[in-house]
């Protein structure tokens, strides 16, 4: 099955030296943040591991990593600025509780000097080994009855009498008592106790530990994804996957980091509102909400035309770029970038 995606062709010809790269193989940027692995994105770039966190490796014209050609060239000179951001991804320790802004949201806090540019953040998160992530408010029923086999019964009364969003209020601003969440969770089997133990031993005390119990804790098999929209609170908690997600730099943070949280910020753009299944099933293609573009996955053999710059990366851990209007042909299986609206086969 191919995934074809129809002709838009439109090259960036106003760009100075700009020339039209068919199936190019582009270098990306890896990013070496504290909570990475060490092993698995040089495992599959084919790479010898240097004993350093190997946490992303970005394909795109993100300023700060920047992807180029086998010459050096820049991908931006034939490109431009790309909205979009292909990145690997591995994680083997945790990483922050976080939301992104929408697009009322971001534009307004970019003008007031708070974002760093004026674009939201949607993400889509496919998994190439088991993945484990907190994502979204789970259903209050489900957490109702969470904490009451818990034994947090006062938290279960507010969060019925409440709702989500003011009983994450209520952890960050001492309301309710964190530390005595922590405390019934140690006495606890269950799994999302255990990672709030798991997680206090990281950060102790903090009141994002409590709060990760009203999120959707859920272990992604190869194949599965997430769609992380504005306002999903989310922390991603270890293992392998390819991510796709618009080119901002706009994260708003709220706990489970030694980097700068703003508590009032993530507030504001929280949505609360329960997401009953946040994790979407196996399949070919998945749309990047409200971004455009979508990620498709060519089995070997297969091919696709590009109606985006688009950027593909291989099984073998071979990154392309191919230019509006070229074929895209898959020796091996790929992730591929392409636009929205092109049409499956």
């Amino acid at each position: 099955m191919s995934c074809a995606c129809f002709d838009r062709r439109a090259v960036n010809e106003n760009l100075p030296g700009s020339i039209v790269h068919l199936m190019q193989p582009i270098t990306g940027v890896v990013q070496h943040y504290n909570w990475g692995t060490t092993d698995a994105i040089p495992q599959f770039l084919g790479a010898k591991p240097d004993g350093q966190p190997w946490a992303e490796y970005w394909l795109g014209t993100h300023h700060l990593g920047p992807a180029t050609f086998e010459d050096g060239v820049a991908l931006e000179t034939v490109t431009g600025e790309l909205p979009y951001l292909l990145k690997l991804l591995s994680a083997g320790t945790p990483l922050s509780l976080q939301t992104h802004p929408n697009a009322e949201q971001a534009a307004r806090g970019f003008a007031a000097g708070y974002f760093a540019d004026p674009h939201p953040k949607p993400e889509l998160f496919v998994a190439t080994t088991q993945f484990t992530a907190l994502c979204g408010t789970r259903p209050v029923d489900n957490s109702v009855a969470l904490l009451r086999e818990i034994g947090l019964d006062d938290v279960a009364d507010r969060l019925i009498s409440a709702g989500p969003h003011a009983v994450v209020a209520d952890l960050y601003f001492g309301r309710l008592n964190a530390q005595s969440i922590i405390n019934a969770c140690a006495r606890s089997a269950l799994p999302e106790a255990a990672l709030v133990s798991r997680l206090d031993a990281m950060y102790p005390g903090e009141p994002s530990v409590a709060i990760t119990l009203l999120l959707n804790l859920v272990t992604l098999e190869p194949g599965e994804a997430l769609c992380l929209e504005a306002g999903n609170l989310h922390a991603y908690v270890s293992g392998t996957g390819i991510e796709l997600m618009a080119s901002s730099d706009n994260v708003v943070r709220g706990g489970l980091t030694t980097k700068p949280v703003d508590v009032e910020l993530l507030l504001n753009t929280l949505d609360a509102t329960p997401l009953a299944r946040p994790v979407l099933p196996a399949s070919e293609s998945f749309e990047l909400g409200g971004a455009g573009v979508r990620l498709c996955r060519l089995l070997p053999g297969s091919n696709a035309v590009a109606d985006i710059h688009s950027i593909a990366l291989r099984d073998d851990g071979v990154a392309f770029y191919t230019a509006p209007g070229e074929t895209i042909d898959s020796t091996v299986g790929c992730w591929v970038v392409v636009g929205a609206t092109g049409a499956d086969n």
